[in-house]
């Protein structure tokens, strides 16, 4: 059986367990509105982006050649996970989602080239037989978001004329609200030619379409460009915000888990400690009880050597 002072340094473990749990509860929330509040500050700027796009495709309309089609021989994806723990099941989700949307594309994994973000989605990626290429750390804030996502367009470039690869996609996991997320896959490049149709068909909402002096497929490389740069910016705070949402539901459960076992902790502390004051009030009674049959088997004999003492006298 537990003894009471052992109790008590369990439950004043599991207490300072708590506290760390709910600091970092406190900590994921806060981060969590940083990173989202970054998703909804590029909402102005990318709509700035299309209307750019929109403005290019009417005005270079019957000059504007399509896209060429790509071969799809090879393949380029970059997967948002964590570098740190703590998370539940981020990073298991996120790979099983890109190996599944890898194996779609119908795209030998020798010809995938993979770029992990964060190194603990490049260990599962690597343990399903996919080469990471290369392993970026995960930003600590929204401040180191803009180097990443400028090492990562590096990389792109040297992807498409280096490497030949046409066909990148990002898989990451999306925000949405609370401690939810879901993984999203976006193909970054070659531009979704549906899109770019769309954006030419688009109603322009004031009555005079802006113009521009440029050559228009000088400005058009630097729109896409732009577009290139939100997306993979989105993808990076989205991921960021998902990794603080899954962080605040298994420090959820953690606290949960904690509280439970606290209050069984006390329950047991509280048993022992009234077993302890029991035996002790035993122990007391027992040896009154005992002082008692030893103070009346004096008193007879007491009794019977006065009674002696006075026959001796009178016979005297």
């Amino acid at each position: 059986m537990q003894t009471i002072e052992s109790l008590k340094r369990k439950i004043q473990s599991a207490q300072d367990l708590l506290g760390v749990v709910k600091t970092m509860k406190a900590l994921a929330a806060v981060s969590i509105r940083q990173y989202q509040k970054a998703v909804e500050s590029l909402s102005e700027y990318n709509r700035t982006v299309e209307m750019g796009l929109q403005v290019v495709l009417k005005r270079s309309r019957g000059s504007f050649a399509p896209l060429r089609a790509t071969s799809g021989k090879r393949l380029g994806v970059i997967v948002f996970g964590s570098d740190q723990g703590l998370c539940g099941q981020l990073n298991n989700l996120i790979a099983s989602y890109s190996v599944e949307g890898m194996k779609a594309q119908a795209v030998p994994k020798e010809n995938c080239v993979v770029i992990a973000v964060g190194v603990r989605v490049a260990d599962i990626l690597e343990d399903a037989g996919y080469r990471v290429l290369e392993v970026l750390s995960t930003p600590g804030s929204t401040g180191g978001i803009t180097p990443m996502v400028q090492d990562i367009t590096t990389l792109l470039e040297d992807w498409r004329f280096k490497r030949q690869i046409d066909n990148m996609v990002l898989y990451y996991n999306e925000y949405i609200s609370g401690a939810n997320y879901r993984q999203k896959a976006l193909k970054l490049l070659p531009v979704d030619r549906e899109w770019l149709r769309n954006l030419e068909k688009r109603k322009w909402e004031s009555r005079t379409l802006p113009t521009f002096t440029m050559d228009w497929e000088t400005i058009f490389r630097a729109l896409v460009r732009e577009y290139l740069f939100v997306s993979l910016y989105r993808a990076f705070a989205e991921s960021l915000a998902s990794e603080n949402a899954s962080r605040l539901a298994a420090m959820q459960s953690a606290e949960k888990n904690i509280e439970e076992r606290l209050e069984e902790l006390f329950g047991q502390f509280h048993r022992q400690r009234q077993s302890t004051i029991t035996e002790e009030l035993l122990d007391i009674v027992c040896g009154f009880e005992a002082l008692g049959g030893a103070d009346q088997a004096v008193a007879p004999t007491e009794k019977k050597g006065r009674r002696q003492a006075g026959q001796g006298q009178a016979i005297g």
